[in-house]
């Protein structure tokens, strides 16, 4: 599609202190003639609507990520000239010349997509689950999408339909009842006929494959809220649980916290039984997603029916016999239990709305908040209303129509890698705008406050935290605050940062997050991304979910524990006293952790990236700043050494690496078709970090890197690259860009690369 589409130019993101969201501006053809939204039902409304369609066509055969072409082709434009560079004295080979070319090149790309606060915009969707859930509040509380939102959601959902006729869990999946429900309830609920070739082609799929009363337990409840599936075909969500004494390892407090701000405002949604009135469309969908007659099914035998597609997790003995207790217990339960229960979650999620200013931790809570808080307020309430104005810092418009994003953005996290990949090529004086105005925003973005009453909610302090997206977001992430801490000292170092006098992010600033850190860090040694591991492994045991895995509990993961050990490393290295003796057990403390979970092959299971790659390079790196001894002095450290195996190991001919989604799912390393500018960039970070002897194979990947690099120092989007709960990708297209120039950077500037001692 070209850059100059008059349609993607109707389209323009606002951004505001990290905030970001899409406006519609009336083309001049229709102004004067679309003043409201009933205009669009005009002969000329609807005929823009349909070119509007046409021109978000995606044919996702070739690639289902996009290359978030109508954001970067907004923004202003890199010179086309090529830029005079002086080379640092330092770089002798051409190797290295060649490198410094390319980061420099790419920086004066990325330059350009940098907003005046600081941060990168960019698309962070993928999971194919979180725009029906925003499609369904809408329905539910009579809050319609304006026409061109609407139609460009529609085309998102035709542009990534299997061809099969169903849709994944996510845009590279395969098709799932899951995904083709919600996909296919969404289009019905958008207007699109039952005729339509997508519907005819998805309701097959649904047939086929059982009909919906295999959907897996979050669609049941989905289903259950729209009057399309009965309450009673649900396991009990027993809202009782809430007010259990807390010492119980049941309680959801113990719970990982999206897991558990997700149970909560379904629970509140299950105890009031929210349920959309059966009107003649949903009386339509009932007939045509249920292989038999809706008023004959046996909604009691269907709590546990789960289509062979969605089958990742199965439920355990464990899980079964505890919800046959509860759904005894709904039988008969209490009502002044019950009635108790209640209020207390419609506070607690009134509570989660104020310290997240109604952003949520994350979309599906966002969306399920909205519902409950539509219910207990009203419409028209103020509470409300403030969940629909945030409804759109979750949307994001690409050349494949309106999707949601999985969080209100990666703003910080981008930010973050971004400083370290610029201050590791040495660039910091060749672009000290964009230095400075990084280091704003990490110091916007920093949460400077405790909640109201976290302790009664379940949360920890937030006092000196970093959160993953913006500082409203308010929730403290492990790795985030890590990383924030190590890339502001990191530009208190530089001359535009120490221009401007005192730094703002001095020790006084800094000192809480540390404290923070150290209180995070759990028994085994590691972190985990949130808080605390508070419940037993055995209640990962009660994951009713069927389709991920790893959601009950909090975890302890090597690359939290890799960033929260760099980020303590570099924070003793600048104030040697604060904590001395506390850091210094930490970071032993996690250095045989990460020793612990390293896999007989010399990798690392990454659980938040694709995924050997991703993980061995944060397994590396944690070695390092845990003071392994890396190579050029003996005896090198044997873990590292069988991380830098591995890694070599899975160079392909042309000097990359290419690691496919599946490695996450099946647990072991699987090759992507093609290489990826991602995963090469993450091997070579690793490698370089332990100071790997080989020149050549690090070599044959900076080669690579350069040759895949666009003229305009931008790099394509490729595989997806993101993953959580093991089964679910997401996409970060901010990636192809950081770590490419990062890798190049490293590779560049020699004077830069990490220590190797803590």
């Amino acid at each position: 599609m070209p850059k100059n589409n008059p349609f993607w130019r109707t389209w323009k993101l606002k951004t505001e202190r990290g905030r970001q969201w899409w406006e519609f501006e009336i083309p001049e053809e229709l102004k004067g003639i679309v003043e409201s939204e009933k205009d669009w039902q005009k002969p000329e409304g609807k005929s823009y609507l349909k070119k509007l369609a046409e021109a978000f066509a995606f044919d996702k055969k070739d690639n289902p990520n996009t290359g978030d072409k109508v954001f970067r082709s907004q923004v202003r434009q890199a010179p086309s000239a090529k830029p005079k560079i002086t080379f640092p004295s330092h770089l002798e080979s051409e190797a290295a010349k060649n490198a410094y070319a390319a980061v420099h090149k790419g920086f004066k790309f990325y330059e350009t997509l940098q907003t005046e606060a600081g941060n990168w915009p960019g698309d962070y969707g993928g999971p194919m689950f979180l725009l029906p859930g925003l499609v369904f509040a809408s329905y539910l509380t009579n809050t319609p999408f304006e026409a061109p939102v609407a139609t460009l959601m529609k085309q998102y959902f035709f542009n990534h339909q299997n061809e099969d006729g169903g849709w994944g869990l996510h845009i590279e999946g395969e098709s799932t009842m899951f995904g083709t429900v919600l996909q296919y309830v969404s289009l019905r609920l958008l207007g699109i006929g039952k005729e339509n070739e997508a519907a005819v082609k998805a309701r097959d799929w649904i047939q086929q494959n059982g009909g919906a009363t295999g959907i897996p337990p979050w669609g049941k409840f989905y289903l259950s809220v729209l009057g399309l599936y009965a309450w009673e075909g649900n396991d009990s969500l027993l809202p009782e649980l809430w007010i259990l004494p807390r010492w119980l390892p049941i309680h959801p407090g113990r719970y990982w916290p999206h897991s558990r701000m997700v149970f909560l405002p379904m629970s509140y949604a299950y105890g009031n039984r929210i349920t959309a009135p059966v009107s003649p469309l949903i009386t339509a969908i009932r007939e045509e997603i249920y292989t038999e007659d809706f008023a004959a099914i046996d909604w009691k035998k269907t709590r546990k029916l789960c289509a062979v597609p969605d089958r990742y997790q199965p439920l355990t003995r464990t899980y079964r016999v505890f919800s046959a207790l509860a759904n005894f217990y709904e039988k008969f339960h209490l009502r002044f239990f019950r009635k108790r229960a209640l209020k207390f979650i419609a506070n607690y999620i009134d509570a989660e709305d104020s310290h997240t200013k109604y952003i949520n931790i994350g979309p599906v809570n966002q969306v399920i908040n909205s519902m409950c808080v539509w219910h207990r307020h009203g419409k028209d309430s103020a509470e409300f209303q403030k969940h629909v104005d945030r409804w759109k810092d979750y949307l994001w418009v690409a050349e494949d129509g309106i999707k949601m994003n999985g969080y209100n953005g990666s703003q910080l996290w981008d930010t973050i890698f971004a400083t370290q990949a610029l201050l590791e090529a040495g660039l910091e004086n060749e672009f000290p705008e964009l230095t400075k105005k990084m280091y704003a925003f990490i110091d916007d973005s920093q949460i400077k406050t405790n909640h109201f009453e976290y302790k009664k909610y379940f949360r920890d302090k937030t006092l000196g935290a970093w959160p993953f997206s913006t500082r409203d977001h308010g929730w403290t992430i492990t790795d985030c605050t890590a990383e924030g801490v190590k890339s502001s000292l990191l530009l208190n170092e530089t001359k535009p940062v120490k221009s401007e006098g005192e730094p703002a992010i001095d020790q006084a600033r800094l000192a809480p997050a540390i404290d923070l850190l150290l209180s995070l860090q759990n028994p085994q040694g590691g972190w985990a991304s949130y808080e605390n591991i508070r419940g037993p492994a055995w209640l990962e045991k009660l994951n009713p979910s069927h389709i991920f895995g790893n959601i009950m509990i909090e975890y302890n993961y090597v690359e939290c524990s890799s960033a929260v050990m760099q980020g303590l490393k570099k924070f003793q290295d600048s104030y040697p006293i604060h904590r001395k003796h506390e850091i210094k057990h930490a970071i032993k403390s996690g250095l045989h952790f990460i020793k612990s979970i390293q896999r007989e092959d010399g990798s690392w299971y990454g659980s938040w990236g694709v995924c050997f790659t991703y993980g061995t390079w944060f397994g590396i790196e944690g070695l390092v700043n845990g003071g392994e001894q890396t190579y050029g002095k003996e005896p090198v450290s044997i873990p590292l050494k069988k991380a830098c195996e591995f890694l070599i190991s899975k160079q392909r001919k042309d000097g990359s690496w290419g690691e496919s989604f599946q490695s996450c799912v099946q647990k072991e390393y699987i090759e992507h078709e093609q290489g990826q500018v991602i995963n090469t960039a993450w091997a070579l970070l690793g490698l370089m970090a332990a100071r790997y002897p080989d020149k050549k194979p690090i070599e044959e990947g900076i080669n690579y890197l350069i040759s895949k690099q666009d003229a305009n120092g931008d790099w394509e989007q490729e595989g997806i690259s993101g993953v959580f709960n093991g089964n679910c990708m997401e996409v970060y297209t901010s990636y192809r860009n950081v770590f490419p120039l990062w890798a190049l950077g490293r590779f560049a500037n020699t004077t830069h690369r990490p220590s190797t001692q803590a």
